[in-house]
This record gives structure tokens, C-alpha cells and sequence, in this order.
């Protein structure tokens, strides 16, 4: 029985990279191998592909390539990974394609939360977007915040995006306050800081 994990290889910089995540994945084999009760007449195994690019960073064009000769040469019965959002979007819906279970700690953007069909076997350990939205829906029940927010979050449109996809999960739920304005102003290094807070002035109110 195999187990097919798709991380990347050596970037610290992701909590599911291989050096971290690799340990767990030994240790969880070894513990299943030695107790015959749990998966008797199989030895369970895994096989490893790396989800990073040539500079280190999550890739969703290497991610979904190295799931298929994985797919192709293993046969596995469930995928581990990927973490980040944009490389595990086309493993999922591969694995959906395959019937295959996809387990992963990251993926935590809103989108994921569709399991009608491209992410129906795709089940998330860690945090989610959503939830994130969820809290700030009920700080405005709270506070009694009823007309306005302003979401104001950084993006470089590179690599994993992560407050783009944190600043999705409030963007979506928050309107379902009802009668509800949601907008949002996008900073990134070197920006116009002066505009940024005349934005805020203006709309945040």
C-alpha cells in the first residue's frame, strides 16, 4: 500500500516542506507496519515528489507532473500534499479524476471548501480561510458592525499569495451580514503609503 507524498523538497519557508514533514511520514509508516491489526495483509510505504520549481518556491506546473508519474509509476492509494495553495488546486482535481483520497496541512484557501466535485476527496489538517472569515463575521455580530469593512492586506502575485487568500476568506463571508460593503485596497512593497490611508479614510468609514 503506497502512499504518495508531493512537497517540496528542501524551502523551510513552507511548514510542509520534506525536512519537516518527513520525519512524521516515517514515523506514522513504521507505527502502522507494526501493528498488523490496523492494515493486515499490507505494508504500507511511501514514494516522494517534489513540489518546488528550480528556485525553490511551490510550483503548480512541477506539483501536478510529478503527481502523475507518481500516479503512473506506483499506483498509490492516497496522496499527502501539497500544501500550497496554488500547486495543490491541480493535484486535487487530478486525484478527484482518479478517485483518490488527497490529504493535505495547507490548501487553506477558499476555494477548497467546494467539495461537490473538483475537491470532493481533498480533506484539509490544517486552518482554513473560511474559518478565518467565519470569526470575522461573528466580530461584527459582536460589535454590532453592520454597514462597512475594508480589507487591506499585501500581495506580489508571487508564489503562494498567502494574504491574498487570508483577505479572500473574510471578502466572502463577511457579505453574508446582508445589507454589507465589503471593498478592499492592495499594498505592496514601495507603495503609496499616503494613498493607502486616504483610501482608508474614505472607505473604511
Amino acid at each position: 500500500l503506497t502512499l504518495a507524498v508531493v512537497l517540496p523538497r528542501r524551502n523551510l519557508t513552507y511548514p510542509w516542506a520534506w525536512p519537516r514533514v518527513g520525519p512524521a511520514v516515517r514515523l506514522a509508516a513504521a507505527a502502522v507496519n507494526s501493528r498488523r491489526d490496523l492494515l493486515p495483509d499490507f505494508t504500507l510505504g511511501w514514494v516522494f515528489g517534489d513540489s518546488e520549481d528550480r528556485h525553490g518556491v511551490c510550483s503548480e506546473m512541477a506539483a501536478p507532473l510529478v503527481a502523475v508519474d507518481l500516479r503512473l509509476a506506483h499506483h498509490p492509494a492516497a496522496f499527502l500534499g501539497p500544501g500550497c495553495v496554488y500547486s495543490a488546486a491541480p493535484v486535487a482535481r487530478f486525484t478527484s479524476h482518479w478517485q483518490l483520497p488527497l490529504l493535505t496541512a495547507g490548501a487553506e484557501a477558499h476555494g477548497f471548501d467546494d467539495k461537490s466535485e473538483e475537491f470532493g476527496l481533498t480533506t484539509r489538517a490544517g486552518p482554513s480561510h473560511r474559518k478565518l472569515g467565519e470569526l470575522g463575521v461573528q466580530l461584527h455580530r459582536r460589535f454590532n458592525w453592520t454597514r462597512r469593512a475594508l480589507l487591506v492586506y499585501w500581495d506580489e502575485a508571487m508564489d503562494d499569495r498567502p494574504y491574498y487568500f487570508a483577505a479572500e476568506g473574510l471578502y466572502v463571508q463577511l457579505p453574508t451580514l446582508g445589507n454589507f460593503t465589503v471593498m478592499d485596497v492592495v499594498f505592496r512593497d514601495g507603495g503609496n503609503f499616503s494613498f493607502i490611508i486616504q483610501e482608508i479614510k474614505a472607505k473604511g468609514r
